[in-house]
């Protein structure tokens, strides 16, 4: 487990092999910030996917070197996201990066069968979040990519976010599965499916974790309040992933921990062969550069073919 998001660029540092980043539409100054900043911790270099005079410009605004890094010219969105498309499937990057361009413009190429960096399964998105009063880093998943997800997407959600924190580290993550109540309502379908995702994990569909569920939030955060509720999980407050319902109660979730709690949030497209960085264009540098380190620990046993 990391207890906050300095362990995970520590790990980041330490890597075997430098990660290479694509960038797809680098033109913006904390994308730049961002990648200037890993580029001199030692964590990640990067190809800058853009408008060239723009980036070229931003990078020396901000005391870096433009011949630190290489730069590749793009005149348009779509050219940007297939063109740091093409850097990964060449190998020369194992991270896709979204600078200033739509969500749409880096995916439609990463799910195109031609590019070769879908694995089949359904693409999720990780938060990562450290909270004050959480003794680890906690995930939130999925509140970027699946609206709606069907119990079998759910458990491919589960396997991958499981898949990555073992590249990362983790021996036996422990999943919560929410649901507004502890018991199976055949009502509640989220309850129903939260049942069966325990059942999977426990015949082996689901391996190398610990799913439990369905839980609601409080329980599964507390461990003092699971126990005067009643609750038998034995693994209350010591949880590495909370699977939400779809993606609105994920997103709600995560918004409410950022303004509220004022928690530090980094995230990650995971699913591809690649990790995807993909935050808001309004996030600031640090969120970025917290995302790109995450990225490069779980891209060391990440593989294109």
């Amino acid at each position: 487990m990391y207890r906050d998001f300095s362990e995970i660029v520590e790990k980041a540092r330490a890597a075997q092999t430098r990660s290479v980043l694509a960038v797809a539409g680098a033109q913006d100054a904390h994308v730049i910030e961002a990648v200037l900043k890993a580029h001199e911790e030692g964590i990640a270099d990067a190809v800058l996917v853009g408008g060239a005079p723009e980036i070229h410009e931003l990078i020396r605004g901000q005391g870096g070197d433009p011949a630190d890094f290489e730069i590749v010219a793009a005149d348009s969105a779509e050219s940007a996201g297939q063109q740091a498309v093409d850097l990964v499937k060449a190998k020369r990057a194992n991270i896709l990066m979204k600078g200033i361009i739509e969500t749409r413009d880096l995916l439609k190429p990463v799910v195109d069968k031609a590019n070769n960096l879908h694995t089949g399964r359904v693409m999720s998105h990780m938060a990562f979040n450290k909270l004050p009063n959480y003794p680890k880093l906690i995930v939130n998943t999925d509140g970027g990519m699946v609206v709606y997800p069907s119990l079998e997407d759910k458990k491919n959600i589960i396997i991958n976010a499981v898949t990555t924190l073992h590249a990362m580290g983790y021996t036996c993550p422990k999943v919560a599965v929410l649901a507004g109540v502890e018991k199976v309502n055949p009502k509640m379908i989220e309850t129903v499916e939260a049942d069966q995702l325990k059942q999977m994990n426990l015949n082996g569909e689901i391996p190398d974790c610990i799913v439990e569920g369905p839980l609601s939030y409080d329980i599964a955060m507390d461990a003092e309040i699971a126990r005067y509720k009643g609750s038998d999980c034995p693994h209350s407050g010591d949880f590495d992933v909370l699977l939400v319902p779809n993606l609105a109660a994920g997103n709600i979730l995560g918004k409410s921990w950022s303004v509220t709690a004022k928690s530090v949030m980094a995230g990650i497209i995971v699913g591809a062969k690649v990790p995807v960085i993909i935050v808001s264009r309004g996030s600031g540098s640090e969120e970025k550069f917290l995302s790109i380190a995450l990225a490069a620990v779980a891209a060391e046993h990440n593989q294109v073919d």
